[in-house]
């Protein structure tokens, strides 16, 4: 540092500020337009500097956002904590919100009406902030349980961020990676809390259980498995044998895990109509195993949008539409 130039020490860049707390400089011109969340000191007059007094209400500001509290309120509250002496003509801090239905400049995601920590998840994924992202999936999970919390909080939060991505030109891209990876981890985490004396897929094969895994797979071509992981950590919850295999399952792979281990129901997952296969549905439904006279064939659930059709082209498949309706119908398959 430049002995010579003291007034530098004294606080520091909009664009320092804004890597340090992980926020754009422009969320930070907003802020301080909007909010008076602005920097104290300037510099000769020209460039406006950041105190530590000053970054200490952002933190909390950003703290506050990321547990879902609005924008206004979350200002108020930091500068109240802060004990900031900032004025701020009440028309400001009473201008209303934008519609969070309505994507905006600031990065704004199209939640419409959804949870607090839903806002505050979303909130947390366009900062790309990892550890905001992370601990609200966490409390999701344990004020409201993984199915609220998958359907409630993580979905439209995943949602919102897709369609920010695909009505943006291929920014946000890195908000869907991070909230994407959060959410697997967190769930695969989940799964692995489970009980333990879940029956090995060899037992369930044998007969020395009573009955056979669940097996879960993306059909050819669908590369969307986080509802299959998310049905997966459910299942291992309730104490379900559970084989998962993820994104797009090539159908030699799907016969080889079905002859082998004797399912109680296949799950076939598709997002898009175009990836849906009811001949290969109809395929798995019709492999048996067992010997003559006895043989045995897995249920088929047909699961995911892309599935959707006025009729079901194979007698018997079943078609769930939700996860805690997923759930409970293959806790039933299981133990029928």
């Amino acid at each position: 540092m430049d002995a010579s130039r003291p007034e530098h020490t004294a606080g520091q860049t909009t664009g320092a500020v804004a890597r340090r707390i992980g926020v754009s400089p422009t969320t930070l011109r907003s802020w301080d337009r909007r909010y008076g969340l602005g920097p104290s000191l300037r510099e000769q007059g020209r460039h406006r500097r950041w105190t530590p007094g000053d970054i200490a209400v952002l933190e909390e500001m950003c703290r506050l956002t990321s547990a879902g509290v609005p924008p206004a309120e979350a200002a108020k509250a930091a500068l109240g904590a802060a004990g900031s002496s900032t004025s701020v003509g009440a028309e400001t801090m009473q201008e209303p919100e934008k519609a969070p239905a309505q994507p905006t400049g600031g990065g704004g995601l199209p939640l419409g009406d959804v949870r607090q920590e839903c806002r505050g998840l979303a909130r947390a994924a366009v900062r790309l902030d990892a550890a905001a992202v992370q601990a609200g999936l966490a409390t999701a999970i344990g004020e409201y349980g993984l199915v609220s919390a998958w359907e409630e909080v993580m979905m439209p939060a995943l949602r919102a961020v897709g369609l920010k991505w695909s009505n943006s030109g291929d920014r946000y891209v890195e908000v869907e990676h991070l909230l994407s990876w959060h959410v697997s981890a967190t769930l695969r985490a989940a799964a692995a809390a489970a009980p333990g004396d879940v029956p090995d897929t060899v037992s369930a094969r044998d007969g020395r259980s009573g009955r056979g895994p669940v097996v879960l797979a993306c059909v050819p071509g669908e590369l969307h498995a986080l509802p299959l992981e998310a049905l997966a950590a459910g299942l291992a919850r309730r104490g379900l044998p559970v084989l998962m295999f993820g994104a797009a399952v090539p159908v030699p792979a799907l016969e080889e895990a079905v002859r082998r281990t004797g399912p109680s129901a296949v799950v076939l997952w598709a997002q898009t109509s175009s990836a849906a296969d009811w001949p290969l549905a109809r395929h798995v439904g019709a492999m048996g195993w067992g010997v003559r006279g006895a043989r045995r064939h897995p249920a088929v659930v047909a699961a995911g949008p892309g599935w959707a059709s006025p009729h079901l082209p194979l007698p018997g498949a079943h078609r769930p539409r939700s996860l805690h309706n997923a759930l409970s119908l293959l806790e039933n398959l299981a133990s029928a």
